[in-house]
């Protein structure tokens, strides 16, 4: 059974959902924004189906949670700290971040990194994206401030690469050299800063890092800042 099937409590479905607080759901049901099956609700604690549900005339949004494709813009952080600065959840629905559980980012980028990032409530999912063992590939476009050197192709691929700090070496890496100091390079691991701790290892300092492929998504078609849902259903035949 979906969770937009199984019968739960109105003001629990409403503070789940993000929509406002259980102990403010009667007053939500009491000021007539909520239905079910067409026809004004009458109590915040009976029991119904999520599909069942509209709030303001909109049925409950990403009953089955959410997943989302957004674009990063430069200037953002992966963090839900207002301290660290502008946000990527700032570009995301308010009611995401309410939800229970809240929506989170799959890995992180850094704050001057742009590209795809996906968006979920689901921790199941995040765990099987971010897990090297799943050998999800990470495609990122760079430039460095050095002149790279072939011999940069077969360090990253062989495995060998110890980064300081780690114990272990990184998985081997498909370095791909498109100019003097541009080049694309594919993980299928995310270290903490591992693409520019890679260079900086070898004396190149990363200056511009776009994430250009997820897996199997890109954000051709999102400008920076834009999003946009993805199916769940066909995410996980991927």
């Amino acid at each position: 059974m979906n969770a937009s099937d199984q019968p739960r409590r109105l003001d629990q479905i409403l503070a789940n959902y993000g929509y406002c607080s259980r102990s403010q759901a009667c007053q939500w049901v009491y000021q007539g924004h909520v239905t079910v099956n067409g026809e004004t609700a009458k109590s915040a604690d009976a029991k119904v189906p999520v599909s069942a549900v509209r709030v303001d005339g909109e049925p409950i949004e990403c009953p089955d949670g959410v997943l989302a494709l957004l674009h990063k813009p430069a200037g953002c952080v992966c963090s839900h700290d207002a301290r660290e600065g502008p946000s990527v959840y700032d570009l995301l629905p308010p009611r995401w971040i309410k939800r229970n559980p809240p929506v989170t980012t799959v890995g992180r980028l850094d704050k001057d990194t742009t590209g795809v990032l996906l968006v979920t409530d689901d921790g199941e999912l995040v765990q099987r994206l971010t897990s090297p063992k799943h050998k999800v590939e990470k495609v990122y476009d760079l430039t460095v401030d050095a002149d790279l050197a072939p011999s940069l192709v077969d360090l990253f691929a062989s495995g060998t690469l110890q980064l300081e700090d780690e114990i272990k070496p990184c998985l081997p890496a498909k370095l791909e050299i498109l100019g003097a100091r541009e080049a694309r390079l594919t993980l299928v691991e995310g270290k903490y800063h591992q693409v520019k701790r890679m260079f900086a290892s070898q004396g190149c300092t990363v200056t511009r890092l776009h994430r250009s492929r997820f897996g199997d998504f890109s954000v051709n078609d999102l400008k920076p800042g834009e999003w946009r849902l993805l199916c769940r259903e066909d995410f996980a035949a991927r």
